[in-house]
């Protein structure tokens, strides 16, 4: 990677920081192709649906960097910083990760785009209540964030994710379709 990225910290590279920006756009973007067909592959070698692995394995290795930034800043007495930065990652997640793809998809393929998955309506109204739990839960906390919240959270993460994941499984009935056809089966 340093053969392709320029150094703009150095003074030699300095007016190269658009040519950083853009080849670190590069990098990350084949990283995440990378783990998204890795992830893909090993769910079908184990049999594991798409949305189960997207759900669990995607989803954590992805937001590793944001806990490491919630971390450094909850060290540093900036508990408020921490929640922005989850609440506006996922927004930002939801909303323009999901959205920019699907419209530009739209508008050059003029097709839409089926999600074949009902599963999807129950965890989003999962995902709602989570976000209305964490509200109400960080008001009866007294707006603190210490052990015993975070256990809280982390035993509503895991209800979530058993949740979600019993939905996609057809466990309350059939809301996932079998998966798409593929040649490699």
């Amino acid at each position: 990677m340093f053969i392709t990225v320029p150094d703009c910290r150095k003074s030699f590279w300095k007016k190269w920081y658009i040519v950083t920006f853009v080849m670190s756009l590069v990098w990350i973007s084949g990283f995440s192709y990378l783990l998204v067909w890795m992830i893909a592959i090993i769910g079908h070698t184990l049999n594991i649906p798409d949305t189960i692995m997207g759900l669990t394995f995607m989803a954590a290795g992805v937001s590793v960097p944001d806990v490491i930034a919630s971390l450094i800043v909850a060290k540093d007495g900036l508990g408020d910083m921490a929640v922005s930065n989850a609440v506006g990652s996922n927004v930002f997640d939801i909303l323009l990760c999901l959205g920019l793809p699907w419209f530009l998809d739209a508008v050059i393929h003029n097709d839409i785009i089926e999600v074949y998955s009902e599963g999807l309506v129950y965890s989003s109204i999962t995902l709602l209540s989570t976000v209305f739990f964490l509200l109400i839960a960080t008001h009866l906390n007294g707006w603190k964030l210490d052990k015993k919240f975070g256990v809280i959270l982390i035993i509503v993460y895991l209800m979530f994710m058993t949740l979600s994941s019993l939905y996609e499984l057809n466990v309350f009935g059939n809301v996932h379709p079998p998966e798409c056809f593929t040649l490699y089966d």
